[in-house]
Formats: C-alpha cells, structure tokens, sequence
C-alpha cells in the first residue's frame, strides 16, 4: 500500500438519502492512493448509496465530503475528468462490440489486452454476446485504461465463477499497487479480504466495524452473519 498522506476522497460526519430518509449516518470514510478498501454489509445497508454519494451522483444531507482534498459537491462527469472511475454491475454498451466500447471509453485496445489478454478474442464480439465475467472485464478495463487515480467499482463479481472474481481483484490489486486507490462493494468477503488493506462494514446506514482484514479476520465468521442477513429496515 502506497499512503502519502492525504487521502483522495473523504467523508466527515456525512448523513444521505432520498427524499428526507437518510439512508447514510454519520459516514466517516477515506481512501487513499494504493490503497483497497473493501466495503462490506447486508443488503439494504447503504453501500451503493455510499459510491454514489462519493461518485457525485447524490449529494449528501449533511456533513463533508472532499475529493482530492478540497470540499465540494461536483457531480459525476467533473470528478471523472480528475480522474475518478465508476464501475457498476456489467457496465457496458450492448450493442456495440468490445473494440466500440473501448473506443468510446478513449481506452487504447492494447491498453485493455495488457490488462486482460482474454478480451482479444473477443474484440468484435457485440458486448451483450460476451459472458458476465468478460463484461466484467471489458468493464475493468475500460475504466482502468484511464489510469484512473480512485475506482469505485459496485459488485464487480455479482453471479460470476470464484476463478473470475479472482482474477478481477488481481487486476484491482495490481493497479493500486501502482498508485491506485480502490473502494470495493463486494459479496465475497473471504475474497476481498485476500486482496484489500482495509475494511468498512456497514449496517444500518451506519459503519460498524473498520479495521484491516487481519484484525477483522478473527470475526469472519460473525462478519459473514451479518453480512449475509438481509437488513431491510436501513
């Protein structure tokens, strides 16, 4: 893990939602450049509101959030151009093929094959003709290309083979060996565990536990209850 210090994206004290329901309380959050960071929690507990509000796409009740070290509320397409990547669950364009994708990504196709070898025989493929775990792929490799300085990546393994995940956490890893900073939404905690420095888990809005995975690892099997049982109240 690289850590210079100051931390890419913060939250302090941040409470969102919809409407006038917070769904986050009181977040405290960071990360920081080569860093992963794993954020865990059962369903319902405000994990995908929380990249979306790190993302600029909801703007929090209260409380602070910085972006690369100043405070402010830019929405999404200004954090991307300063160097923010967005990852969603098989966040690709269908109808046209793994090259079109690339292409509208600015990404070089070299530039994706470096990272994942397997898309080359894919390239003219119609990217809604490719399996979940090569969109997952086209999808890393897209926002990776950029050289992005933080990812948030939603879900990146949801419904792939254990051989896929890993294979995408080692990219995820790789690149924040080389500087990146990653916040990781993920159901396979033992997994995530394997790659990340630190860990969030959320439940209620709220975060529960933090820590790294070696101090969390003695409660894996506790973390794992929580985390599988459905929270539907928050």
């Amino acid at each position: 893990m690289h850590d210079n210090g100051h931390p890419l994206i913060e939250t302090r004290a941040v409470s969102a939602g919809y409407g006038t329901r917070p769904v986050l309380r009181d977040l405290d959050l960071e990360v920081r450049p080569g860093e992963v960071v794993a954020l865990l929690g059962p369903n319902g507990a405000g994990k995908t509101t929380t990249l979306r509000v790190l993302a600029g796409e909801l703007a929090p009740m209260s409380g602070e959030l910085r972006w690369l070290g100043a405070p402010g509320r830019a929405p999404l397409h200004r954090r991307a151009r300063e160097g923010l990547a967005y990852v969603g669950e098989r966040a690709v364009f269908s109808g046209l093929d793994t090259t079109d994708n690339l292409r509208v990504g600015r990404v070089r196709t070299d530039q994706a094959l470096s990272l994942f070898p397997e898309l080359e025989k894919r390239l003219r493929i119609g990217a809604g003709m490719l399996s979940g775990g090569e969109q997952q792929m086209l999808a890393l490799a897209r926002a990776l290309g950029r050289a992005p300085r933080l990812l948030l990546a939603d879900e990146l393994s949801l419904g792939l083979a254990p051989l896929v995940v890993d294979r995408l956490l080692r990219v995820v890893r790789e690149a924040a060996d080389q500087g990146l900073g990653a916040l990781l939404v993920e159901q396979h905690v033992r997994k995530v565990l394997g790659i990340a420095d630190r860990v969030y888990v959320l439940r209620r809005g709220r975060v529960e536990m933090a820590g790294t995975p070696a101090e969390l690892r003695a409660d894996l099997d506790a973390l794992e209850s929580s985390y599988l049982t459905k929270n539907p109240a928050s």
